[in-house]
């Protein structure tokens, strides 16, 4: 029996968004391997529900907040998980980008924004790094508008800060 063309598409169209939701699980997980798994669930129930999405928005958007509400529900489940060794910000990861930059770099981008406090990360990543307006933004985070507006400015100072306190290269 052919595969519907429906989920041909939103196969497709996963591929080139596992990057985005990678980053995304991240910021909202804190460990890279549960962020695969958040990613690999997120994935498996956006082909088996994909028929509840009403093509308004953009598909992105609807996973990144099945991302949340699932992981909303993993936490629930698990009541304060314990910190990992296999951290994002111990294993140091790079963060997958469409341009190059020295790795260094990248990989130290990665680690201030890895770093900010929960809830920052993600507003920051959406905002900033994904181009998310902030009403999509507090959609897909199940905030008020006025609260992505806040942790905005805050990730922002609190990166500015970090970014002032490091001497300038010279090479």
């Amino acid at each position: 029996m052919p595969t519907p063309v429906a989920a041909i598409d939103i196969r497709r169209d996963l591929v080139g968004l596992l990057p985005k939701l990678r980053r995304f699980a991240v910021t909202l997980t804190g460990d890279l391997a549960e962020a695969d798994e958040l990613v690999q669930s997120v994935c498996q129930r956006g082909i088996a529900k994909f028929h509840l999405w009403n093509n308004d928005g953009r598909l992105e958007s609807w996973l990144y907040t099945m991302a949340r509400h699932q992981w909303v529900d993993e936490s629930r489940r698990h009541r304060l998980r314990p910190a990992t060794k296999g951290s994002a910000l111990e294993q140091g990861e790079l963060a997958a980008s469409g341009t190059h930059t020295n790795p260094v770099e990248a990989n130290e981008a990665h680690q201030m924004v890895t770093s900010l406090p929960e809830g920052l990360a993600s507003v920051f990543l959406l905002v900033d790094v994904e181009g998310h307006s902030y009403k999509q933004t507090a959609d897909i985070l199940g905030i008020p508008l006025s609260m992505v507006t806040s942790r905005l400015s805050s990730a922002r100072l609190r990166l500015a800060t970090q970014g002032h306190s490091r001497s300038p290269r010279r090479f």
